[in-house]
C-alpha cells in the first residue's frame, strides 16, 4: 500500500512538472508577424529599415525578454530577492521594447494617413483644440526626445482624456505613466537613420502619412471599457 502511495506521489509530481513545463513554453514571447510587407510603407519608411527594425531589433527584445524571464523565474524559485531586483532593468527594457514595437507595427498601415474619424476625432478636438494642434504637439514631443525614446498619444482612464507624453528608451507607457497607449512614434535612430540620417523632424513629418487611424480608434474603444 505504501509502495502504491509512493507511486501515486511520484506520478503526481511528474504530472505537475510536465504541466509547469507546458505552461512555461506557452508563456514564451514570440515575434509578431507584420500585417504588411517590409516594403509596403515606402516611400515613407523603406524596406531595409523595416526589415532590420522588425527582424533584428524587435526580435532581440523578444529573445532577451524570454531569457530574462527564465532567470527571474529561477530567482523566484530560489527566493533570491537580490537577483530579482537586479533583473528588473532588463525586464523593463526588453519587455518595454516588445510591448512598444508590437503596438507600433499595428499603428502603421500602407493605407494610413489622413485624419481620424468619429469618436477619436471628437476626443482629439476636445482635448487639443484640433487635429492639427494635436499633430503639432505630438510631433514636437517626439522630436524633442533626448537620445532614444518614444512619443505617445495615450488615454488617461481616470479623466477620460487624451494625453501626449514622451518616454525614454523602451520604457512602456502604461507601466511607467499609467496611460493606456493608443499611438506611438518610435524615435530611436534605428527606426529612421538609414533613410533620414539625423534629421528626425523629416521622419516624424513622413510618418503621419502611414498612421493607421482605424487601429488607434480601436485602441481607444478598448481603453474606455
Amino acid at each position: 500500500m505504501l509502495c502504491r502511495a509512493g507511486q501515486i506521489r511520484r506520478c503526481a509530481a511528474s504530472l505537475s512538472q510536465t504541466i509547469n513545463q507546458v505552461a512555461a513554453s506557452r508563456q514564451k514571447h514570440t515575434l509578431p508577424d507584420l500585417p504588411y510587407d517590409y516594403g509596403a510603407l515606402e516611400p515613407h519608411i523603406n524596406a531595409e529599415i523595416m526589415q532590420l527594425h522588425h527582424s533584428k531589433h524587435h526580435a532581440t527584445y523578444v529573445n532577451n525578454l524570454n531569457v530574462t524571464e527564465e532567470k527571474y523565474k529561477e530567482a523566484l524559485a530560489k527566493g533570491d530577492v537580490t537577483a530579482q531586483v537586479a533583473l528588473q532593468p532588463a525586464l523593463k527594457f526588453n519587455g518595454g521594447g516588445h510591448i512598444n514595437h508590437s503596438i507600433f507595427w499595428t499603428n502603421l498601415s500602407p493605407n494610413g494617413g489622413g485624419e481620424p474619424q468619429g469618436e477619436l476625432m471628437e476626443a482629439i478636438k476636445r482635448d487639443f483644440g484640433s487635429f492639427q494642434k494635436m499633430q503639432e504637439k505630438m510631433s514636437a514631443t517626439a522630436v524633442a526626445v533626448q537620445g532614444s525614446g518614444w512619443g505617445w498619444l495615450g488615454y488617461e482612464k481616470e479623466s477620460g482624456r487624451l494625453r501626449i507624453v514622451a518616454c525614454a528608451n523602451q520604457d512602456p507607457l502604461q507601466g511607467t505613466t499609467g496611460l493606456i497607449p493608443l499611438l506611438g512614434i518610435d524615435v530611436w535612430e534605428h527606426a529612421y537613420y538609414l533613410q533620414y540620417k539625423n534629421v528626425r523632424p523629416d521622419y516624424i513629418k513622413a510618418i503621419w502619412n502611414i498612421i493607421n487611424w482605424e487601429n488607434v480608434s480601436e485602441r481607444l474603444q478598448t481603453a474606455k471599457k
